[in-house]
């Protein structure tokens, strides 16, 4: 499993975390793959992408999610935005690379735009899913989305609830803040106890 994102530090590796505590809690056999300096302090491995070479992206990223066990969860974090101007070549190559049979789109309630390019929009949550799912069946074709993470770090708890509420109407998704809610819902869609 990748988290994606609408764009750069919208919790991705919080995310990640989050769902990796989880399944680890209920007994579940994962492994957290971090693709950033504080993943790879927090882990102890995994490698720093922007370190990586771009010809050798997708590659790095197969090797820090290499085929395993059916009931073995890669739990990859995710970097960037396939909708960044400056960085979405690096979540491509880590989409096509990591080969994740789920994703996870990560994004902030209330940026509406990329944060840093004034003019370039944030993209509607199910254009995002439906982007990432076809660029990520290149190499994984069978990819579709356990569920949508937001950060709603801005709004008061009942505004949280009302939001995280609409997005799962909206998008017929679990939906989860890994700090509110916990990752409970998106990690039970990954072990096909709920759809």
């Amino acid at each position: 499993m990748l988290t994606v994102g609408t764009d750069c530090a919208v919790g991705k590796k919080y995310t990640a975390l989050a769902i990796w505590r989880e399944l680890q809690a209920r007994a579940a056999d994962a492994d957290f793959c971090a693709t950033g300096q504080t993943g790879v302090l927090i882990s102890g491995r995994g490698f720093a992408v922007d370190a990586v070479i771009s010809d050798f992206l997708a590659g790095a990223g197969e090797m820090l999610a290499p085929a395993a066990a059916a009931d073995h969860w890669d739990i990859v974090e995710g970097q960037g935005s396939l909708f960044h101007p400056a960085y979405a070549g690096v979540t491509l190559g880590l989409l096509h690379g990591a080969q994740p049979e789920a994703i996870v789109l990560c994004h902030e309630v209330g940026r509406d735009e990329i944060s840093f390019y004034p003019g370039f929009k944030t993209p509607p949550l199910d254009e995002a899913i439906a982007r990432y799912i076809e660029a990520g069946r290149l190499t994984s074709p069978s990819l579709y989305c356990a569920g949508v993470s937001l950060n709603t770090v801005d709004l008061d708890a009942a505004d949280a609830r009302r939001e995280i509420d609409r997005v799962q109407r909206l998008l017929d998704l679990p939906v989860i803040d890994p700090i509110r809610t916990g990752a409970g819902a998106i990690v039970e869609r990954l072990l096909g106890v709920s759809k």
